[in-house]
């Protein structure tokens, strides 16, 4: 799980992007009856509530729900218990009555948390803080790849795809970095975003913010110091750009909604928790499903930027898809999808073996990281005599591999890593099962 970062003032013109406090129970964008319900169910729960606590659960503002608790108590569903110094003391329970309603509605569905959104403003607020809105350059490109060793036209290829917006296809062999370059993309999403905690659709909860997904980022404009104008909708978490990865576990039911019977709410699929970010499919041609089977799940999505869901009532709606989907495959770009597919791949990017400069570079780097001194002769033992005679390409993965099985040894053995010819003929042999 993603630590939250450290607090940090939110400058105005980006304040202003993000969706502000509802001042009546009309511009919460939600029915009065929903709302009455989440209420019924927060009390049932707790059993007695301060207004401001009811305010905390219910991400909505205090005022709002003086309006509503007002029409709760009209209707005999709630009832003061007892009154405090100012109107956020008020503290109330559930009536007779209305502790059997708050039976019914959690029969129905356990939701009990932050009011959702509604759908209008969900897909206002996706497309406003669009990811296709970035702007990535070759310095930030450079910067968020320092240290890192990539070719330079492949680190172009990268930076000029991110800014685009469409999707991604790396492929190469398998231990030439694929994955970890993709990981890394996630540096150059630049920007804070709105996640809402729920989307109402239709009368159903989707559940969109995921902590396993998205960063929250620590907000220090406090809404007591800001004027009701200004004040944000706490129902929205400002978040960073997600990032959300899946590999061979993925099927193509995972890309459809999550309905929980026992709960009665729904998850949102990954891609949609991914939208404003990142959406990341490793090891393509793994999955139970076929590449091609994959591919086409998303051929409508990649041309209109919008996917179609459906809810267990058969209802069907549209919601954004608005991410940087990259896939990661060992295969080639023939073999996974046909030409109309490949032509919405905006960019196909391989990654391949390193040249002898790169790799040495990357082995001395692996040296030092596990305290195994570098030993240049014992190096161009392992590039002459091994590499080249067993026709090995010299792939990424491999500087980590080998001194990991040889810093393995030497502790097993209880005495100092070193990189000798013995050392590294045991460590090949070991990882390419040469004997």
């Amino acid at each position: 799980m993603n630590a939250p970062s450290a607090a940090r003032v939110i400058p105005l013109d980006e304040a202003a992007a993000f969706p502000r406090a509802p001042r009546t129970l009309e511009e919460t964008g939600l029915p009065l009856l929903f709302l009455v319900e989440l209420a019924a169910k927060l009390l049932f729960v707790r059993g007695q509530m301060r207004l401001t606590e009811l305010s905390q659960q219910m991400r909505l503002p205090a005022t709002v729900l003086e309006s509503l608790l007002a029409f709760m108590r009209a209707e005999r569903l709630c009832e003061v218990l007892r009154r405090g110094e100012t109107d956020g003391d008020i503290l109330y329970e559930l009536t007779d009555a209305g502790r059997a309603r708050a039976v019914e509605y959690l029969g129905r569905c356990k939701y009990a948390g932050a009011a959702p959104v509604g759908l209008t403003a969900y897909v206002a607020q996706v497309e406003r803080q669009s990811v296709t809105k970035m702007r990535v350059t070759r310095d930030g490109v450079n910067e968020a790849f320092r240290g890192l060793i990539v070719k330079p036209e492949v680190r172009d290829q990268l930076g000029a795809a991110m800014g685009s917006g469409r999707a991604l296809f790396l492929y190469g062999p398998a231990g030439a970095g694929k994955t970890y370059l993709a990981e890394r993309l996630a540096l150059l999403l630049d920007g804070d975003i709105a996640v809402p905690h729920a989307i109402l659709v239709d009368g159903e909860i989707i559940q969109v913010f995921d902590p396993l997904i998205h960063t929250p980022i620590e907000d220090d404009r406090r809404p007591a110091a800001l004027d009701n104008l200004m004040r944000p909708d706490l129902r929205w978490v400002r978040c960073k750009r997600p990032v959300a990865i899946t590999g061979g576990e993925l099927t193509l039911r995972m890309l459809d909604l999550d309905y929980d019977a026992s709960s009665g709410f729904y998850q949102a699929p990954p891609h949609v928790k991914a939208n404003n970010g990142l959406f990341v499919v490793d090891d393509l041609g793994r999955q139970i499903v076929t590449p091609e089977q994959l591919m086409n799940r998303w051929i409508v999505p990649m041309d209109r930027h919008h996917d179609y869901l459906a809810l267990h009532s058969g209802t069907k709606f549209a919601l954004p898809f608005d991410v940087v989907l990259v896939f990661s495959t060992n295969l080639m770009p023939a073999d996974v999808a046909d030409p109309a597919f490949l032509r919405r791949l905006g960019y196909k990017i391989h990654i391949g073996p390193m040249d002898e400069h790169e790799y040495r570079e990357i082995f001395t780097r692996v040296c030092d990281a596990r305290d195994v001194p570098f030993d240049e002769s014992a190096f161009q033992m392992l590039l002459n005599d091994y590499h080249k005679a067993h026709g090995q390409p010299l792939l990424a993965c491999y500087p980590r591999d080998l001194v990991n099985q040889i810093a393995d040894l030497a502790r097993y053995l209880g005495e100092p890593a070193r990189l000798t010819p013995e050392a590294l003929e045991w460590a090949w042999h070991n990882y390419f099962a040469t004997r």
